[in-house]
């Protein structure tokens, strides 16, 4: 599936309207920046549109050298669309791309009176009636039938061919990963904010096994509000465990690691491509399609609901993945075949 072929060259800044915060998460403003950072390397230029703060991810978009703005509306409310609009003006962006849940059908409608070209990004058909020139849905289970309520002249890009990764993976596209016999590096990795604290119910998890072999990393956001309850329960299991903050070397963090408990969001994406055998927890409503098409694709097990996983039986099942390699090594095969990393290449050169 790769694409190496030259690319076309962008024109005009692309707008992005994009939220995160500790309720919706950072995943949303993650992948956008992977479709900045393709653009980018088009010879375009991005500016992020934002009605809520976005503390070190701000950090983040201005390192990268994208214009952030800030939005005085309610975010998803016709205010906020007028004011994304008059940003677009007078930026002279072409495109608008929006990402999140909360921009419904009357939003969507409220951008066309310039007759800007709309990109939607979404999981899961949630504004039912949609207005837009593509939209975009990453994930497995993607299908039509969530966009039948479109434009005829809307194109869809359905699918892992278009899973937006960040240009830190790219060097890692042709990378294969060696399983060990037996596995021995644990990661453990929630999203950015984890608002539920379910890292600490599966370190709890972790305390059942036998980890005098084993070494555990937890990832977690500079905007989780659970730090200290975390680094407590490390502590208990010692020298094998450590938490990591805010990591900016995510691939280095995934080659680390021999398998991986992850929520079902976008990160599952970044970990298909690095081959990483998955464990994953169903944090939000979001994410059980994700989850149980990932699970039914070979790439990763769904143990569901995150309130009715028992504690012994994530240890029992991270024990018994730990120590079969062949169920590890198809896993990592699975996830190899269905993310190539050139997703944001493709959508970028779409938009030209």
């Amino acid at each position: 599936m790769s694409d190496t072929t030259k690319p076309a060259e962008a024109s005009g800044p692309l707008l992005i309207r994009v939220d995160a915060g500790e309720a919706i998460g950072t995943g949303h403003v993650m992948r956008m920046i992977a479709l900045a950072q393709a653009w980018k390397e088009m010879g375009g230029s991005t500016v992020f549109v934002v009605a809520m703060e976005l503390g070190v991810l701000e950090d983040r978009l201005n390192a990268e050298g994208f214009a952030v703005h800030c939005l005085k509306a309610e975010p998803g409310s016709l205010d906020d669309a007028g004011q994304t609009l008059e940003h677009a003006r007078i930026c002279g962006s072409k495109w608008i791309v929006f990402d999140g849940y909360h921009f419904n059908t009357p939003y969507q409608q409220a951008l066309r009176p310039d007759g800007q070209c709309l990109l939607c990004v979404d999981d899961a058909g949630y504004a039912g009636v949609f207005e837009a020139d593509l939209i975009l849905n990453q994930n497995l289970s993607a299908n039509a039938e969530l966009y039948r309520n479109r434009p005829e002249t809307t194109r869809l890009l359905l699918g892992p061919e278009y899973a937006l990764l960040r240009r830190e993976f790219s060097e890692w596209r042709d990378w294969t990963r060696c399983n060990p016999d037996p596995a021995r590096n644990v990661l453990l990795t929630l999203g950015g904010s984890d608002p539920d604290n379910v890292s600490l119910m599966i370190l709890k998890s972790l305390k059942r096994m036998t980890l005098s072999d084993c070494k555990v990393r937890i990832l977690i956001g500079a905007s989780n509000p659970h730090g200290e309850s975390l680094q407590r329960e490390a502590a208990d299991l010692g020298d094998c465990c450590e938490i990591i903050v805010n990591s900016s070397r995510m691939p280095e963090q995934m080659e680390w690691a021999d398998v991986t408990v992850a929520a079902g969001g976008s990160t599952c994406w970044e970990l298909a491509m690095m081959g990483m055998p998955m464990v994953l927890v169903i944090l939000a409503d979001n994410q059980k399609g994700v989850s149980e098409a990932l699970a039914a694709s070979g790439a990763a097990v769904n143990l569901g609901w995150h309130d009715e996983i028992q504690e012994e039986a994530l240890a029992n099942e991270l024990s018994s993945l730990l120590g079969d390699l062949k169920r590890r090594q198809q896993m990592s095969d699975c996830g190899r075949k269905l993310v190539d990393g050139y997703g944001a290449d493709r959508v970028a050169k779409l938009l030209i």
